[in-house]
Formats: C-alpha cells, sequence, structure tokens
C-alpha cells in the first residue's frame, strides 16, 4: 500500500483557497463597480431631471438595443418590477422628455418596441463618453489576454445573475 501524498494533497487545498478568495475579490469588485456605476447613474438623471427609474428604465432599454434585442413596454415593465398603468406613465412622460421614442415593430405591427430617442442619446453620449475614454485608458496597458480573461469572467457572472434573476421571478419567496 502507497502513502498518501500529502504535499499534493495540500498544494491542492492551497489552490483551492486561493481560488475562493480570488473568487471572492471578483465578487468584491463587481459590487464596487455596481456601487459606483449607481452614483454616476443618479448624477446622470439629476444632471437631466430624471428621475431613478427614468435611468434605470434608459439602462435597461440601451442595453437591450445594444444586444440586438430591443423591448417593448411589457417587457421593460417585468424587467423594472413595474405594473402595466406604471411602465406607460413611465414611458409617456419620457417620450415627452425626448429621451424615448416608440415605434411599431416591423415584423408584428401589433407590437410596439422602444428607443432611445436622439436628444436621450445626446444627453448619454455627452455624459458617458469621457466615461469610457477614462475607461479605456485605465485599460490601455494591460494585455489583451488579460482583457479577454476579464470578459469570459463578466459574461460568466451575467448569465449566472440572468438565471438566478429568472429563478427569482419565477418563484418569488416571502415578501
Amino acid at each position: 500500500m502507497t502513502e498518501p501524498d500529502w504535499t499534493v494533497q495540500g498544494s491542492a487545498s492551497a489552490r483551492e483557497g486561493q481560488r475562493e478568495s480570488l473568487e471572492t475579490e471578483i465578487a468584491a469588485d463587481i459590487r464596487a463597480l455596481t456601487a459606483i456605476s449607481d452614483q454616476l447613474g443618479h448624477v446622470f438623471a439629476r444632471s437631466n431631471n430624471l428621475r431613478p427609474n427614468d435611468f434605470r428604465a434608459l439602462l435597461h432599454i440601451a442595453t437591450a438595443e445594444f444586444a440586438g434585442r430591443p423591448l417593448t413596454p411589457g417587457q421593460l415593465g417585468r424587467l423594472m418590477g413595474m405594473s402595466s398603468a406604471a411602465v406607460t406613465y413611465l414611458v409617456e412622460r419620457m417620450i415627452q422628455s425626448g429621451h424615448l421614442r416608440r415605434e411599431t415593430d416591423p415584423t408584428d405591427r401589433r407590437r410596439i418596441i422602444l428607443y432611445h430617442d436622439e436628444q436621450g442619446m445626446a444627453a448619454a453620449r455627452d455624459f458617458f463618453l469621457p466615461v469610457g475614454a477614462s475607461t479605456r485608458s485605465a485599460m490601455a496597458e494591460l494585455p489583451d489576454q488579460d482583457l479577454h480573461a476579464a470578459h469570459r469572467v463578466l459574461t460568466a457572472v451575467i448569465a449566472s445573475l440572468h438565471t438566478h434573476f429568472d429563478h427569482v421571478i419565477a418563484s418569488p419567496g416571502p415578501s
């Protein structure tokens, strides 16, 4: 009978501990990113006379547009946890303020799709282009390999959060 190789087992245990520590640090980094993004969102909202929910709606609409899957008012309401009446009021107010426009879905004339209006896009560009430039500058010294790895990590985390969100929405717990 051979004796176990404790150095290999010990190093595997150390690697697991290092992995757990690194995952914890990444989770903390994502929370910090979320917090500063939220602060920037509030500043943008205040500087453009938007309510917090208006900014959240714009963020959902921009994200969906960028992904090539623009939202309907009903989808926006589900994402934001709002009633049909509340999302209708929000959309109408944002159309009147020039931040949103609605169009008939070219593939289904019964559906309405929400898009950023030019005024809202211009306000977002003015505010967020410097943020993008600052971010690019901060990443300029990082090798492409690191950026690819970071992108894979963020993509995995986002997919995990979407899965968890779908689960929570499908089976809400006690309020």
